[in-house]
Protein backbone atom coordinates (compact mmCIF):
# COMPACT_ATOMS: atom_id res chain seq x y z
CA UNK A 1 0.00 0.00 0.00
CA UNK A 2 1.20 3.51 -0.76
CA UNK A 3 0.79 5.36 2.50
CA UNK A 4 2.70 8.59 2.10
CA UNK A 5 0.56 11.73 2.33
CA UNK A 6 0.30 12.23 -1.42
CA UNK A 7 -0.93 8.72 -2.19
CA UNK A 8 -3.73 7.92 0.25
CA UNK A 9 -7.24 9.11 0.81
CA UNK A 10 -7.90 10.93 4.06
CA UNK A 11 -9.91 7.95 5.27
CA UNK A 12 -6.56 6.21 5.80
CA UNK A 13 -4.73 9.02 7.55
CA UNK A 14 -3.14 7.76 10.74
CA UNK A 15 -3.42 4.10 9.74
CA UNK A 16 -1.34 1.83 12.01
CA UNK A 17 2.01 0.77 10.61
CA UNK A 18 1.89 -2.69 12.18
CA UNK A 19 2.31 -5.78 10.05
CA UNK A 20 -0.94 -7.18 11.45
CA UNK A 21 -2.94 -4.14 10.32
CA UNK A 22 -1.34 -4.09 6.87
CA UNK A 23 -2.14 -7.77 6.35
CA UNK A 24 -5.75 -7.28 7.45
CA UNK A 25 -6.18 -4.23 5.23
CA UNK A 26 -4.74 -6.09 2.26
CA UNK A 27 -6.99 -9.08 2.93
CA UNK A 28 -10.13 -6.93 3.12
CA UNK A 29 -9.19 -5.08 -0.08
CA UNK A 30 -8.66 -8.42 -1.83
CA UNK A 31 -11.95 -9.84 -0.53
CA UNK A 32 -13.92 -6.78 -1.65
CA UNK A 33 -12.30 -6.68 -5.06
CA UNK A 34 -13.04 -10.39 -5.56
CA UNK A 35 -16.71 -9.91 -4.65
CA UNK A 36 -17.09 -6.90 -6.94
CA UNK A 37 -15.58 -8.83 -9.84
CA UNK A 38 -17.23 -12.21 -9.14
CA UNK A 39 -20.75 -10.78 -8.94
CA UNK A 40 -20.41 -8.15 -11.66
CA UNK A 41 -21.10 -5.08 -9.55
CA UNK A 42 -19.49 -2.45 -11.78
CA UNK A 43 -21.44 -1.10 -14.73
CA UNK A 44 -20.51 1.71 -17.08
CA UNK A 45 -20.88 5.27 -15.69
CA UNK A 46 -22.12 3.87 -12.38
CA UNK A 47 -22.88 6.01 -9.35
CA UNK A 48 -23.19 4.25 -6.01
CA UNK A 49 -25.20 5.32 -2.98
CA UNK A 50 -23.02 3.89 -0.20
CA UNK A 51 -25.09 3.56 2.97
CA UNK A 52 -23.48 4.39 6.29
CA UNK A 53 -25.03 3.60 9.65
CA UNK A 54 -22.02 4.67 11.67
CA UNK A 55 -21.25 1.06 12.59
CA UNK A 56 -17.96 -0.76 12.15
CA UNK A 57 -19.08 -2.45 8.93
CA UNK A 58 -20.16 0.71 7.12
CA UNK A 59 -16.92 2.51 8.04
CA UNK A 60 -14.95 -0.44 6.70
CA UNK A 61 -17.07 -0.40 3.54
CA UNK A 62 -16.56 3.27 2.68
CA UNK A 63 -12.82 3.14 3.47
CA UNK A 64 -12.14 0.08 1.33
CA UNK A 65 -14.22 1.36 -1.58
CA UNK A 66 -12.20 4.57 -1.51
CA UNK A 67 -9.02 2.49 -1.28
CA UNK A 68 -10.00 0.70 -4.50
CA UNK A 69 -11.15 3.90 -6.16
CA UNK A 70 -7.93 5.68 -5.12
CA UNK A 71 -5.88 2.88 -6.69
CA UNK A 72 -7.86 3.04 -9.95
CA UNK A 73 -9.61 -0.30 -9.38
CA UNK A 74 -13.18 0.95 -8.91
CA UNK A 75 -14.37 3.23 -11.73
CA UNK A 76 -17.56 4.45 -10.05
CA UNK A 77 -18.77 7.70 -8.51
CA UNK A 78 -19.47 7.38 -4.78
CA UNK A 79 -22.05 9.25 -2.71
CA UNK A 80 -22.14 8.34 0.98
CA UNK A 81 -25.55 8.44 2.64
CA UNK A 82 -26.80 8.20 6.19
CA UNK A 83 -30.48 7.74 6.93
CA UNK A 84 -31.15 9.28 10.35
CA UNK A 85 -34.18 7.27 11.52
CA UNK A 86 -35.07 9.51 14.44
CA UNK A 87 -33.88 7.24 17.21
CA UNK A 88 -33.84 9.10 20.55
CA UNK A 89 -30.32 10.11 21.50
CA UNK A 90 -28.87 9.40 18.06
CA UNK A 91 -25.69 11.51 17.71
CA UNK A 92 -26.73 13.15 14.45
CA UNK A 93 -23.59 15.27 14.09
CA UNK A 94 -21.05 12.43 14.18
CA UNK A 95 -21.31 11.15 10.60
CA UNK A 96 -21.64 14.50 8.77
CA UNK A 97 -18.69 15.91 10.72
CA UNK A 98 -16.62 12.81 9.97
CA UNK A 99 -17.50 12.81 6.27
CA UNK A 100 -16.80 16.52 5.97
CA UNK A 101 -13.41 16.02 7.60
CA UNK A 102 -12.66 13.09 5.29
CA UNK A 103 -13.81 15.09 2.24
CA UNK A 104 -16.32 12.39 1.27
CA UNK A 105 -19.37 13.64 -0.70
CA UNK A 106 -22.48 12.72 1.24
CA UNK A 107 -26.17 13.18 1.87
CA UNK A 108 -27.79 13.04 5.30
CA UNK A 109 -31.50 12.23 5.22
CA UNK A 110 -33.82 12.49 8.22
CA UNK A 111 -36.88 10.23 8.28
CA UNK A 112 -38.55 9.33 11.58
CA UNK A 113 -39.06 5.61 10.96
CA UNK A 114 -38.36 4.98 14.65
CA UNK A 115 -41.77 6.28 15.69
CA UNK A 116 -43.50 4.23 13.00
CA UNK A 117 -41.74 1.02 14.01
CA UNK A 118 -42.30 1.43 17.74
CA UNK A 119 -45.96 2.32 17.11
CA UNK A 120 -46.71 -0.59 14.77
CA UNK A 121 -44.74 -3.40 16.42
CA UNK A 122 -46.26 -4.87 19.62
CA UNK A 123 -44.17 -4.85 22.76
CA UNK A 124 -41.83 -7.83 22.88
CA UNK A 125 -41.74 -8.33 19.10
CA UNK A 126 -38.63 -7.55 17.05
CA UNK A 127 -38.40 -4.40 14.96
CA UNK A 128 -36.04 -5.70 12.26
CA UNK A 129 -38.41 -6.60 9.40
CA UNK A 130 -40.47 -3.40 9.39
CA UNK A 131 -37.46 -1.20 10.10
CA UNK A 132 -35.58 -2.77 7.18
CA UNK A 133 -38.51 -2.33 4.75
CA UNK A 134 -38.97 1.33 5.66
CA UNK A 135 -35.27 2.04 5.46
CA UNK A 136 -34.88 0.28 2.11
CA UNK A 137 -37.79 2.22 0.60
CA UNK A 138 -36.20 5.54 1.52
CA UNK A 139 -32.79 4.44 0.22
CA UNK A 140 -34.28 3.46 -3.15
CA UNK A 141 -35.94 6.87 -3.35
CA UNK A 142 -32.72 8.70 -2.48
CA UNK A 143 -30.80 6.63 -5.04
CA UNK A 144 -33.27 7.70 -7.75
CA UNK A 145 -33.12 11.34 -6.69
CA UNK A 146 -29.32 11.29 -6.76
CA UNK A 147 -29.02 9.42 -10.06
CA UNK A 148 -27.44 6.38 -8.41
CA UNK A 149 -27.65 2.99 -10.10
CA UNK A 150 -27.03 1.01 -6.92
CA UNK A 151 -27.60 1.06 -3.18
CA UNK A 152 -24.46 -0.34 -1.54
CA UNK A 153 -24.76 -1.98 1.88
CA UNK A 154 -22.22 -3.07 4.49
CA UNK A 155 -23.35 -6.64 5.17
CA UNK A 156 -20.36 -8.97 5.59
CA UNK A 157 -19.77 -12.71 5.39
CA UNK A 158 -21.09 -13.42 8.89
CA UNK A 159 -24.31 -11.47 8.23
CA UNK A 160 -24.86 -13.63 5.16
CA UNK A 161 -24.22 -16.86 7.08
CA UNK A 162 -26.50 -15.81 9.95
CA UNK A 163 -29.28 -14.97 7.49
CA UNK A 164 -28.90 -18.37 5.83
CA UNK A 165 -29.34 -20.19 9.14
CA UNK A 166 -32.22 -17.93 10.20
CA UNK A 167 -34.01 -18.89 6.99
CA UNK A 168 -33.11 -22.54 7.53
CA UNK A 169 -34.20 -22.70 11.19
CA UNK A 170 -37.16 -20.32 11.12
CA UNK A 171 -38.18 -19.78 7.49
CA UNK A 172 -38.05 -23.28 6.07
CA UNK A 173 -36.02 -22.28 3.03
CA UNK A 174 -32.46 -22.24 1.74
CA UNK A 175 -31.81 -18.55 1.12
CA UNK A 176 -29.66 -15.70 2.32
CA UNK A 177 -28.64 -12.13 1.48
CA UNK A 178 -27.39 -12.16 -2.12
CA UNK A 179 -24.29 -10.10 -2.92
CA UNK A 180 -26.15 -8.56 -5.87
CA UNK A 181 -29.89 -7.98 -6.16
CA UNK A 182 -32.20 -6.03 -8.44
CA UNK A 183 -35.08 -4.31 -6.66
CA UNK A 184 -38.69 -5.20 -7.47
CA UNK A 185 -39.08 -2.12 -9.66
CA UNK A 186 -36.07 -3.19 -11.70
CA UNK A 187 -34.30 0.18 -11.59
CA UNK A 188 -31.86 -0.02 -8.65
CA UNK A 189 -29.28 -2.67 -7.80
CA UNK A 190 -28.40 -3.64 -4.22
CA UNK A 191 -24.73 -4.55 -3.75
CA UNK A 192 -22.91 -6.06 -0.78
CA UNK A 193 -19.17 -5.70 -1.55
CA UNK A 194 -18.19 -6.97 1.93
CA UNK A 195 -19.82 -10.35 1.16
CA UNK A 196 -16.50 -12.21 1.47
CA UNK A 197 -15.18 -10.21 4.46
CA UNK A 198 -15.21 -11.75 7.96
CA UNK A 199 -16.89 -9.75 10.72
CA UNK A 200 -13.78 -9.97 12.88
CA UNK A 201 -11.79 -8.19 10.17
CA UNK A 202 -14.35 -5.37 10.04
CA UNK A 203 -14.27 -5.06 13.83
CA UNK A 204 -10.52 -4.90 14.10
CA UNK A 205 -10.07 -2.68 11.04
CA UNK A 206 -12.55 -0.03 12.23
CA UNK A 207 -11.13 -0.20 15.76
CA UNK A 208 -7.54 0.18 14.55
CA UNK A 209 -8.57 3.18 12.44
CA UNK A 210 -10.35 4.68 15.46
CA UNK A 211 -13.46 5.53 13.46
CA UNK A 212 -16.29 7.09 15.55
CA UNK A 213 -18.59 4.08 15.96
CA UNK A 214 -22.31 4.74 16.54
CA UNK A 215 -24.11 1.79 18.21
CA UNK A 216 -27.59 0.81 17.01
CA UNK A 217 -30.03 1.52 19.83
CA UNK A 218 -33.09 0.18 18.01
CA UNK A 219 -32.87 -3.41 16.77
CA UNK A 220 -29.38 -3.98 18.14
CA UNK A 221 -30.57 -3.32 21.68
CA UNK A 222 -33.41 -5.87 21.69
CA UNK A 223 -33.00 -9.14 23.53
CA UNK A 224 -34.02 -12.56 22.23
CA UNK A 225 -33.48 -11.77 18.55
CA UNK A 226 -33.28 -14.78 16.24
CA UNK A 227 -30.08 -13.35 14.76
CA UNK A 228 -28.44 -13.18 18.19
CA UNK A 229 -29.39 -16.79 18.82
CA UNK A 230 -27.96 -17.93 15.49
CA UNK A 231 -24.81 -15.91 16.06
CA UNK A 232 -24.31 -17.65 19.39
CA UNK A 233 -24.61 -21.05 17.69
CA UNK A 234 -22.10 -20.08 15.00
CA UNK A 235 -19.72 -18.71 17.64
CA UNK A 236 -19.86 -22.08 19.40
CA UNK A 237 -19.16 -23.99 16.20
CA UNK A 238 -16.26 -21.67 15.36
CA UNK A 239 -14.77 -22.05 18.84
CA UNK A 240 -14.91 -25.85 18.59
CA UNK A 241 -13.64 -25.94 15.02
CA UNK A 242 -11.77 -22.77 13.93
CA UNK A 243 -12.45 -21.96 10.28
CA UNK A 244 -15.93 -23.51 10.34
CA UNK A 245 -17.59 -20.24 9.25
CA UNK A 246 -15.45 -20.01 6.13
CA UNK A 247 -16.16 -23.64 5.23
CA UNK A 248 -19.91 -23.03 5.55
CA UNK A 249 -19.63 -19.83 3.54
CA UNK A 250 -17.87 -21.68 0.72
CA UNK A 251 -20.77 -24.13 0.70
CA UNK A 252 -23.09 -21.27 -0.26
CA UNK A 253 -21.01 -20.90 -3.42
CA UNK A 254 -21.05 -24.62 -4.16
CA UNK A 255 -24.73 -25.60 -4.36
CA UNK A 256 -25.68 -28.85 -6.10
CA UNK A 257 -29.38 -28.79 -7.07
CA UNK A 258 -29.33 -32.49 -7.99
CA UNK A 259 -28.37 -33.31 -4.41
CA UNK A 260 -31.14 -31.27 -2.80
CA UNK A 261 -34.92 -31.81 -2.87
CA UNK A 262 -36.26 -28.87 -4.85
CA UNK A 263 -37.87 -30.21 -8.02
CA UNK A 264 -38.18 -26.63 -9.33
CA UNK A 265 -34.39 -26.44 -9.50
CA UNK A 266 -33.71 -29.93 -10.81
CA UNK A 267 -35.78 -32.19 -13.05
CA UNK A 268 -35.88 -35.38 -10.98
CA UNK A 269 -38.79 -36.79 -12.99
CA UNK A 270 -36.85 -36.32 -16.21
CA UNK A 271 -33.91 -38.46 -15.08
CA UNK A 272 -33.61 -41.45 -17.44
CA UNK A 273 -31.43 -44.52 -17.38
CA UNK A 274 -28.98 -44.89 -20.24
CA UNK A 275 -30.16 -48.40 -21.20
Amino acid sequence: MLDNSSHIHRLFEGAPSTTEFKKRRKRIVRNVREAIEQYGMVERDARWLVCLSGGKDSYTLIAILYELKWRGMLPVDILACNLDQGQPGFPASVLPEFLDRMEVPHRIEYQDTFSIVTDKIPKGRTFCALCSRLRRGHLYRIAREEGCSAVVLGHHRDDILETFFMNLFHGGRLATMPPKLLNDEGDVFVYRPLAHVAEVDCNKFASDMNYPIIPCELCGSQEGLQRKQVKKILDGWEANSPGRRQVMFRALMNARPSHLLDSKLFDFIGIKKSN
